[in-house]
C-alpha cells in the first residue's frame, strides 16, 4: 500500500467568511486581477496543497524547489478553489485558469499575516506553548498536554506525531504545520474552547515562516546536538535558525535549558524575559531538576526553584532521565506561564500520566525481552534513549540495539550514530530505514563501517549483525535476545510508512515488533 497523500489540514468546524476584495487591498498589488465582483466572492479558506482543497478556498501557489505551484492551479479550480494567491513568478500561469489571482512579491513571508486576517488568530485567548530544539520536541509538547490536562484545563496539542483537537487525534504530516495550517488548527482549538495549546517547533518550521503570525505565550528550548547538518551546514548555523523563535515577534518569555552549550548562547542574547533549567545542580539556573528513581515505569524526579527554593516532587510515566528533565522544563514553562505552584503541584501529585507514541514506547508484555520502540535518528538521541533503556534493564541483561539511518538526510552523522551504538550496547543489529532515493545497502554499509571500527577501538569481539529487511531485523533480534534482556529499535518511532524510492510504504515498526515478539511466543502490549 503507497501513502501519497499529505495528512490534510485540521480544519474549523465554522469556515471563516472574508471577501476577496479585502484579502486584494489588505495582501495584494496592482499587478492582481479580482475580476468585476470580487466583494462578492467570498473566501472560506486557504491551503498550499492542490490535494486538499475544499470549496470556497483561496490556494496559494509559491515557487518550489522542482516547480512552482501555479502548476497547479487548475486542480485547484477544480476542486472548488474560488480564487489563487501567488507571487509574480506564478501570475501568468494562475490567471490562465481564469480565478481571481491576488499578487504578492514576498508571499511565504506574509502568510502569517494573511492566515491570521483569514481566521482571526490575533483575538483566540488560548495561551500557546512553543518547543524547539534537537530532540525531546515531541515529549515535551505531550507532557505539557499532560500537565494541563491533569490542571483541568482544556487543551490543544500539534506534534510530530499527532494534532490533538477537541478530544480527537489526527495524524501529523510535517513536524510543524504550515503557515495557514496552523492558524487554521489555532482558529479550530479556539472553536473548540480549548484553554492553552503546545506546539513542536521546528528549526525548519521558524526559517520558512510557518510560525509568523503565531502569539506564544512561553517558549521552551530543549538542546542542540549534531543534525540537520544537510539543511545547514554546520552546527553554528543551525543554532541561528532557532533564534528567532526567542524574539518579541514570536515569544513573550522563554524557558532554556543549559543542559547544552546552546542554552547558554541563546539565553545570554534573547531579547525576551528568560529562566533557565539545568539538570547539573553545579550551574547556575532558575530551575534545577534532580532525578530521584528509574525504573521500566517510569522515572521520578524533584523540580527546585533557585530563588525561592519552592520544590515539587513527580514522576512521569515515560523511561529515562530526559524524561524527567523535560517533565521539569515543562513545569518551569507553565509556571512562567502564570499557573499557580499549588496548581501544578496538585497536578501532579500522582505523577504525570502520558503516552508519547513511538518515544520509548514499550510494545513488549510481561514475559520475555522487554522491547521499546523510538524515533531518535542522531547520535544525541540513540546515547540518551540507550542510556534510559539501559537503567531499566536488570542485571546481568543484555542491551540489543537495531537501528538504521536516513537516506538523502545528513551522512555526517552516520558514524557517530554507530559509535554510539557501540558505546552505550551489548550488541546490535543495523538495517534499513527510509532509504529515499539511496541505495539502502550503501547506507548499511557505511553504518557497518563505522560500527566495526569503533570496536575494533574499544570492543574488540563485539557483536554486529546485518539484517535487510527491517522486518527480518527486529525478528532477528528477538530471536538473540534472553529472558531479562531488552531490545531498543531507533528510527520508526510512531511513523505509519517507510520512504523507499520516493514511495511512502505503509509500514509500523511498533506492529512489526509486537509481530516478532508473537511469532517467538511471547505476548506483547
Amino acid at each position: 500500500m503507497s501513502l501519497t497523500q499529505p495528512a490534510p489540514p485540521v480544519r474549523p468546524r465554522r469556515s471563516p467568511s472574508k471577501p476577496l476584495a479585502e484579502l486584494g487591498r489588505r495582501f495584494g498589488d496592482e499587478r492582481s486581477v479580482l475580476g468585476s465582483s470580487p466583494e462578492d466572492v467570498l473566501i472560506h479558506g486557504i491551503t498550499l496543497n492542490s490535494a486538499t482543497v475544499e470549496k470556497g478556498d483561496v490556494f496559494v501557489a509559491l515557487t518550489g524547489r522542482k516547480q512552482h505551484g501555479a502548476a497547479f492551479a487548475a486542480d485547484a479550480k477544480a476542486a472548488g478553489a474560488v480564487a489563487v494567491l501567488t507571487d509574480p513568478a506564478g501570475l501568468e500561469q494562475a490567471a490562465a485558469t481564469g480565478l481571481p489571482v491576488v499578487v504578492h512579491d514576498e508571499l511565504r513571508a506574509s502568510l502569517g499575516a494573511i492566515a491570521a486576517w483569514l481566521f482571526d488568530t490575533d483575538a483566540s485567548p488560548i495561551k500557546l506553548f512553543g518547543v524547539t530544539g534537537t530532540n525531546g520536541k515531541t515529549s515535551m509538547v505531550h507532557i505539557l498536554e499532560a500537565i494541563l490536562t491533569q490542571a483541568g484545563v482544556t487543551t490543544g496539542l500539534s506534534s510530530t506525531a499527532e494534532r490533538h483537537v477537541d478530544g480527537e487525534k489526527f495524524t501529523s504530516g510535517l513536524t510543524t504545520p504550515e503557515t495557514v495550517d496552523l492558524h487554521s488548527l489555532i482558529a479550530r482549538w479556539t472553536e473548540g474552547g480549548a484553554e492553552a495549546a503546545a506546539v513542536e517547533v521546528s528549526a525548519q518550521s521558524i526559517e520558512r515562516h510557518r510560525i509568523d503570525g503565531v502569539p506564544f505565550d512561553v517558549v521552551g528550548f530543549t538542546n542542540l546536538t549534531h543534525d540537520h547538518l544537510d539543511d545547514y551546514g554546520d552546527m553554528a548555523t543551525y543554532l541561528e535558525a532557532k533564534r528567532p523563535l526567542f524574539r518579541p515577534e514570536h515569544a513573550k518569555a522563554a524557558v532554556i535549558s543549559l543542559d547544552s552549550p546552546a542554552g547558554a548562547e541563546i539565553a545570554g542574547t534573547a531579547p525576551i524575559p528568560v529562566q533557565t533549567i539545568s539538570s547539573d545542580p553545579a550551574v547556575a539556573a532558575d530551575w534545577h531538576v534532580e532525578v530521584t528513581n528509574e525504573t521500566i515505569d517510569g522515572v521520578s524526579f524533584t523540580l527546585r526553584r533557585t530563588v525561592d527554593d519552592w520544590s515539587v516532587s513527580s514522576s512521569v510515566s515515560a523511561i529515562g532521565s530526559v524524561m524527567a528533565h523535560n517533565a521539569g522544563l515543562a513545569l518551569a514553562m507553565l509556571s512562567l506561564a502564570g499557573y499557580s505552584e499549588e496548581r501544578l503541584a496538585e497536578a501532579v501529585a500522582d505523577g504525570i500520566d502520558v503516552y508519547i507514541p513511538g518515544r520509548t514506547e514499550r510494545v513488549s508484555g510481561e514475559t520475555g525481552p522487554a522491547v521499546f520502540v523510538d524515533f531518535g535518528h542522531s547520535e544525541d538521541a540513540f546515547v540518551r534513549t540507550l542510556d534510559a533503556v539501559r537503567a531499566v534493564t536488570p542485571a546481568g541483561g543484555r542491551l540489543i540495539f537495531l537501528f538504521g539511518a536516513d537516506g538523502d538526510r545528513d551522512k555526517t552523522k552516520r558514524p557517530l550514530m554507530s559509535a554510539a551504538a557501540v558505546d552505550h550496547s551489548d550488541l546490535i543489529v543495523i538495517t534499513d530505514h527510509h532509504p529515499r532515493m539511496e541505495d539502502p545497502a550503501a547506507i548499511r554499509a557505511a553504518l557497518l563501517e563505522g560500527a566495526r571500527t569503533r570496536a575494533a577501538e574499544t570492543k574488540p569481539g563485539f557483536e554486529i549483525v546485518e539484517v535487510s529487511p527491517p522486518e527480518a531485523a527486529i525478528r532477528k533480534a528477538v530471536s538473540l535476545a534472553r529472558e531479562g534482556d531488552s531490545i531498543l529499535w531507533c528510527g520508526p518511532g510512531h511513523q505509519s510508512y517507510r520512504d523507499i524510492a520516493g514511495v511512502r510504504t505503509a509500514y509500523s515498526g511498533r506492529e512489526e515488533a509486537r509481530a516478532a515478539l508473537r511469532e517467538a511466543g511471547y505476548p506483547p502490549r
